[in-house]
């Protein structure tokens, strides 16, 4: 193998290291219109969900091998999440992945609700939904919190493998967590992250 061939395979390698082992999800940033002007529509979790209940997120969820790919998947979410057909949404575009471990990659679209009344949230998922002008929220600065992640090698860690063994100082790392307070409404982690980059994209060209 000569260097133009390595050339052409390096260039030809695109994509996330350990991507096929990661679960992929996709979210969509529902845009609604109310009273004539632009809002975003947010979900609470239901409380009966063993996973994040109570929360509030974009609808969305795992890619399934049936999607067609991530925008279909995020267009399958919201129609099952919201009650509402799929022909009531509109896809605008798709933003930044967002990688918040190895082990996820969230694929977020932006995308526009037709007829908001027609939304009949399902209550196995959905406890209620709430929006947010986003005129509102091109105004704030989230507040910003960190979290210190510390590494703790599981029991069979081969020490004696690694400088320092047992002693060894493995990198610390940390995590930004932004958090925006809407009257009772408190909207952090994942969703925060995205929604906060969302902003940042349009707010560069928006125009009152």
């Amino acid at each position: 193998m000569d260097l133009n061939q390595i050339k052409q395979k390096v260039n030809e390698d695109k994509g996330i290291i350990d991507e096929e082992q990661a679960k992929k999800s996709a979210v969509l940033i529902p845009l609604i219109e109310v009273n004539e002007e632009w809002h975003i529509l947010f979900e609470i979790r239901s409380k009966a969900l063993r996973s994040q209940p109570g929360d509030i997120c974009f609808p969305g969820g795992r890619y399934d091998k049936k999607d067609a790919g991530l925008e279909d998947t995020a267009i399958r979410e919201t129609s099952e999440e919201l009650g509402i057909n799929k022909s009531e949404i509109t896809l605008l575009g798709d933003l930044a992945i967002y990688v918040p471990s190895p082990q996820m990659i969230v694929y977020p679209f932006v995308g526009y609700i037709h007829s908001a009344n027609k939304i009949m949230p399902n209550e196995a998922e959905v406890d209620s939904v709430f929006s947010v002008p986003l005129y509102w929220l091109l105004q704030q600065k989230p507040d910003r919190h960190i979290v210190d992640l510390i590494a703790k090698p599981k029991a069979d860690f081969p020490f004696h493998k690694i400088y320092g063994g047992k002693n060894y100082t493995f990198r610390r790392h940390f995590m930004e967590e932004l958090f925006y307070d809407y009257h009772e409404h408190t909207i952090w982690g994942l969703t925060a992250k995205i929604l906060t980059h969302f902003i940042e994209v349009i707010q560069k060209d928006w125009e009152n």
